[in-house]
């Protein structure tokens, strides 16, 4: 009830910002305006320049109006008769969602005017002072109640999502019940950029995408390659000692191969074709399923091989919108830690927890332990979506249902979220700044062996299809990192980071000692670097702090001597002082327990 009063009182708002808009832009035209998660927007033709400095007075004289008490009066009028109210008012985009009400019975799906709809007959309009809105409700009686907000930014919308329409400017704002909540969510939104994967990707030289090579396909510098490295040997570790074997797939294939798997009638980002001259067009591969189960087919199998456990850490290939590149979480050019285990029936349940604990594994040691589960299943109203059959698909959703309720772990239904050949399990966990992502994901698959005609030999010595169970713990490995580099601030712990430990040398007849250290302690397998710039000392330590090293040695005289240490320890204000003894055996216990 709670979340239920938020929104309203969200949505509310939208409608008192559109009241100062009109006000202050007496030729605005409107077009939608939904609550969303934490706050509102609205979708508005302003009718004269606006920019981020126009904010602020919009933001004034909503909450001047606020001040008033404004109720939010609703009437019902025939559609007709709405077409006519709002065309006299001069709003098209209105009269365009009620003519598509009076045609289609509702607008349009897959696009976001979730609060407006309406009967055949007749639709609903609420008024806010002299603002009225064609919407279907859902609003506080009064505007005085309407929590605390503030307008945050600006940002361009195709009216309805179609780049063939107008392009409005879209205001977003933030609301909560109190100002302390609207306060913390400021504090973590500044917090975030600081955070941004793109910018601390560019400070910590991680990677970059450069214009010539194309967008939303990322280089690695050293240091990021280091990085993703670690990352994808951990999950290798982690599942090669649960029995997990690779393998390995080209980049390219047959689109013959994408006509059996359905992903050629059914999958929209793949590339165009690669037309060669006498022989069948061939395609980037957008995914590795296909590759897996044509694998799978060379050979016999008998049911005492099941499961078959074969992973390949690859990269796909999938043509993203341009506009919706965004550094490393969503790009053209993505790793999978993929994995598709061929299994009987019998051992669905096994298999799948035997995931469920690896993911836990790798959750607890990426500090990701605020998670749940998406349960995605398909849309019965949405049928021409999926292939399969309508029993394989109960029998898939309600195996996957009955393990998470099982294991007691937080869940909620997605219906229409499944993948077209069976339903997923989809991990949701949270970041250090409460940030909701999508990360592992573990898919149900009855169809794509039926479709491939996979077969193994039964105990009885019958042919029977095998169940494949899709997995990816990290999902795309770019994103992934995306992620762990704002989770963390670029501050890794000691196991994770791609240098841990730098030697400042005093003087520069303290460099070959310090190259000495710095082999000694390489071969004990800790990552170390040595910065021999003609820079001052001091600056040297001030560069490896702001790259965030866990550990800044200064080697002198005295350090070279065998005399204790003075350890510079990332964020503490005092220096560590400690043996070279103790600090080796100190770094290493981190590096192997992961702490």
């Amino acid at each position: 009830m709670e979340d239920k009063k938020l929104e309203y009182m969200r949505h509310s708002c939208a409608h008192l910002v559109a009241a100062a808009v009109q006000e202050l832009y007496p030729k605005a035209k409107f077009g939608v305006g939904p609550a969303i998660e934490n706050g509102f927007y609205y979708d508005i033709d302003f009718g004269a320049p606006v920019g981020e400095s126009d904010l602020q007075k919009i933001e004034d004289k909503a909450k001047e109006l606020g001040k008033k008490g404004l109720g939010y009066a609703r009437t019902e009028m025939t559609i007709e008769e709405a077409v006519e109210f709002f065309s006299k008012r001069e709003q098209p985009f209105k009269v365009e969602l009620l003519k598509d009400i009076k045609e289609k019975g509702s607008t349009r799906k897959n696009e976001q005017d979730s609060e407006l709809s309406g009967s055949v007959e007749k639709v609903s309009i609420y008024q806010t002072g002299d603002f009225v809105d064609l919407c279907r409700g859902g609003h506080i009686e009064n505007t005085k109640d309407i929590g605390a907000f503030k307008l945050t930014k600006l940002a361009g919308a195709y009216w309805r999502g179609s780049e063939k329409n107008p392009q409005l400017t879209r205001v977003y704002g933030v609301l909560f019940a109190t100002q302390a909540e609207v306060d913390n969510y400021l504090n973590m939104l500044e917090e975030a950029k600081k955070r941004d994967h793109r910018k601390l990707g560019k400070e910590l030289e991680l990677f970059t995408v450069i214009d010539e090579i194309g967008g939303g396909l990322p280089l690695f510098y050293p240091q990021g390659a280091v990085l993703r490295r670690l990352v994808e040997n951990f999950v290798i570790e982690s599942q090669e000692k649960r029995g997990y074997v690779p393998i390995w797939i080209p980049h390219i294939t047959k689109g013959k191969l994408y006509e059996i798997s359905g992903h050629l009638q059914k999958y929209d980002a793949m590339y165009p074709p690669m037309h060669l001259e006498g022989e069948d067009d061939y395609y980037l591969k957008p995914m590795n399923c296909p590759h897996f189960m044509m694998l799978y087919k060379t050979q016999m199998h008998s049911y005492r091989e099941l499961p078959m456990r074969w992973t390949c850490t690859t990269t796909n290939y999938r043509y993203e919108k341009s506009g919706e590149l965004s550094g490393l979480t969503r790009v053209r050019a993505l790793t999978q830690d993929d994995c598709h285990v061929f299994t009987r029936p019998d051992q669905i349940e096994s298999e799948i927890n035997l995931m469920l604990d690896m993911i836990n594994e790798i959750y607890n040691a990426f500090t990701l332990k605020d998670f749940w589960v998406r349960i995605s299943v398909h849309d019965p109203a949405n049928k021409e979506k999926y292939i399969g059959d309508a029993k394989i698909w109960a029998e898939s959703e309600a195996a996957l249902s009955r393990l998470i309720e099982k294991r007691g772990w937080k869940h909620e239904v997605g219906v229409g979220e499944a993948a077209f050949y069976g339903p997923k399990l989809d991990f949701m966990a949270k970041d250090v700044l409460g940030r909701e992502w999508q990360l592992s994901t573990i898919q149900l698959d009855m169809n794509l062996p039926e479709r491939f005609e996979l077969e193994y030999t039964a105990n009885d010595g019958t042919k029977q299809r095998p169940v494949v169970i899709h997995r990816a713990i990290l999902g795309s490995i770019e994103r992934f990192l995306g992620i762990l580099i704002e989770h963390f601030g670029g501050k890794w712990p000691v196991w994770l980071s791609p240098v841990q430990a730098v030697l400042v040398p005093v003087m520069e007849k303290h460099f070959e000692g310090a190259e000495a250290l710095k082999n000694e302690l390489f071969d004990l397998g800790i990552r170390v670097e040595i910065d021999a710039n003609n820079d001052t000392l001091g600056s040297r330590v001030r560069k490896a702090a702001n790259k965030h090293i866990p550990y800044i040695i200064v080697v002198g005289d005295k350090e070279l001597g065998g005399e204790d240490w003075m350890v510079k320890v990332r964020s503490e204000k005092e220096q560590l002082k400690i043996s070279k003894a103790d600090f080796i055996q100190k770094i290493l216990k981190e590096i192997k327990e992961k702490s």
